[in-house]
């Protein structure tokens, strides 16, 4: 049940660069950049069942989305289930009964003992998997878990629709007296404890979201954040408790409305001294993701760009929405002086960068970073498609360090050459440089991600110690460039054919044991930061 999404990498092309003649480029006349300062940021995990990052002790919060079941029937054959604003269940039909999954972790990697399950209202849950029931009274239960048996099943097989069950929480042992207090898991503190700033892309489940007005936000009273994405106030109260700034990324549909009441709960809550980086959305120029496809259909209705090239109308609309919402976020600061404005963009594409995104409608000036995600990219396909990169049967047949070489040889260069370019180009414009994510990309593409041996190589190669040393010279490679923030993607979570995206693949991994993760870390520290490394 591991995460099914896969990583769109900063170095795909995935559009033309049909010529756009815009009258443009800038000066000399542009401003010069405040001095870059690289620091290590973090992309953190999306809430999933499956997380394996396990950030809050409540273990509710990650819960899937409820599954109708009907008794008898397949798995998800019941009826639709009827659910209030926040997701609770208000009533059940006949030899019918909702579920949940939580903590879909195999191996043991989540805590055993005893949890303890608070909720309102009137009615009966069952639990299974993992869990059996020790103790219970209306309102509060006891169950026994073994991790070592996977999943947690809930079920809710009654409910009474005058005071239906709602308000669940499964608390971790030893958290009962300071879950609502203190939310999240010491670990994950200690963690990422001098991080510098936490980009909350997945946890703001950005690609796709379907948030629209301030109403659709996440709530705190949500039965689950895998659905809508974190609340703002925990993000924010994270932040404050790391001493970290935030990214924040505005979904693509938002309107001003959202946009503005988002802007002042974070100017009332969150600590002065913390910056705030802003960037509209994620990856608008990726075609995987559906505001790429949003993008491009407002373009067309505001007559930007060419119509036989909707993809560069989609960069201008992009631009234009990014500078209205930083906009509205300066109205609501009374200034830029906490505001971090970031143009992001496909590193290896640097002609959309000069061309339409920093000089389009002059948005360089109202902007302060380049944001680009410089990959280590091994992008390996089914069938071979031109270059230099054979198809994933050959590749399956490498070994370890015959990978590395090729990361070493190919890979490694290209990416410190796009880092070298975009920096120039920031330069030009006036702008610091930011990676809104970067680290290691070796994955298979178009197919290859199902040849399962390559699959076992790349898990191989990125637990090498020679990955430890690329990412020490890559790393090197971004502060002698002249980079700024360097937001790692990402935190934890598992290795599969989607990528190997985690520094560590599990909350309670021994650090010392990923190169990766040890790299990343060393690195933050010779910088200044107070971040935590195991010797």
């Amino acid at each position: 049940m591991g995460n099914r999404r896969m990583r769109a990498s900063g170095c795909w092309v995935v559009v033309g660069t049909a010529a756009l003649l815009m009258a443009g480029g800038v000066g000399t006349s542009a401003p010069a950049a405040e001095k870059a300062r690289p620091q290590l940021g973090m992309n953190l995990a999306g809430p999933a069942d499956w997380s394996t990052e396990l950030p809050f002790v409540d273990v509710f919060r990650l819960s899937r989305k409820w599954i109708s079941q009907r008794r008898g029937a397949g798995w998800g054959k019941g009826p639709e289930l009827e659910l209030d604003e926040h997701g609770w269940v208000k009533r059940l039909q006949p030899n019918c009964y909702a579920e949940t999954l939580l903590c879909t972790i195999d191996g043991g990697h989540y805590p055993s003992g005893r949890y303890t399950v608070l909720y309102k209202g009137r009615g009966r849950l069952e639990f299974g998997g993992a869990a059996r029931v020790v103790q219970s009274r209306p309102g509060r239960m006891v169950i026994d878990v073994d991790s070592s048996r996977g999943t947690i099943f809930l079920r809710l097989v009654a409910t009474d629709p005058s005071d239906y069950l709602r308000d669940i929480h499964v608390i971790m042992p030893g958290f009962e007296r300071t879950w609502r207090q203190n939310p999240f898991h010491p670990v994950f503190l200690k963690r990422w404890k001098g991080v510098t700033c936490f980009r909350f892309m997945d946890w703001m489940k950005t690609n796709g979201s379907t948030v629209r007005t301030w109403s659709d936000r996440p709530a705190l009273e949500d039965a689950t954040f895998t659905v809508k994405g974190v609340p703002l106030e925990l993000m924010i109260d994270l932040c404050n408790r790391q001493d970290a700034d935030a990214w924040f990324c505005m979904p693509h549909m938002a309107d001003d409305d959202y946009v503005r009441n988002f802007a002042r709960m974070v100017r009332e809550r969150l600590e002065p001294e913390r910056k705030v980086y802003l960037e509209y959305s994620n990856e608008v120029w990726n075609s995987m993701f559906p505001q790429t496809r949003y993008a491009r259909e407002q373009a067309q209705k505001l007559n930007l760009g060419p119509r036989d090239r909707p993809w560069e109308g989609g960069g201008m609309y992009y631009v234009k929405r990014s500078v209205e919402i930083f906009r509205i976020w300066q109205e609501v600061f009374g200034g830029t002086d906490r505001l971090v404005r970031v143009l992001c963009w496909q590193a290896v594409n640097p002609w959309w960068i000069d061309h339409i995104i920093l000089p389009y409608q002059d948005a360089y000036k109202q902007a302060d970073a380049l944001g680009i995600a410089p990959y280590v990219s091994m992008n390996v396909p089914a069938r071979r498609r031109g270059g230099n990169m054979p198809a994933a049967d050959e590749v399956a047949r490498w070994s370890v360090e015959k990978v590395l070489d090729y990361v070493e040889r190919e890979s490694l260069p290209r990416a410190i050459k796009a880092i070298q370019d975009d920096k120039r180009l920031a330069d030009k414009y006036g702008l610091k440089l930011v990676a809104y994510e970067g680290g290691q990309h070796l994955v298979g593409v178009a197919g290859g991600e199902n040849n399962e041996r390559l699959t076992r190589l790349f898990l191989q190669a990125n637990a090498d110690p020679r990955m430890g040393r690329i990412y020490e010279r890559y790393l090197s490679a971004w502060g002698d460039a002249g980079g700024d923030l360097f937001c790692n993607f990402s935190s934890i979570s598992r290795w599969s054919k989607w990528g190997s995206w985690g520094l560590l693949q599990y909350y309670d991994d021994d650090p010392r044991r990923s190169p990766k993760f040890m790299a990343v870390m060393r690195w933050a520290r010779s910088l200044g930061q107070p971040v935590n490394v195991p010797e």
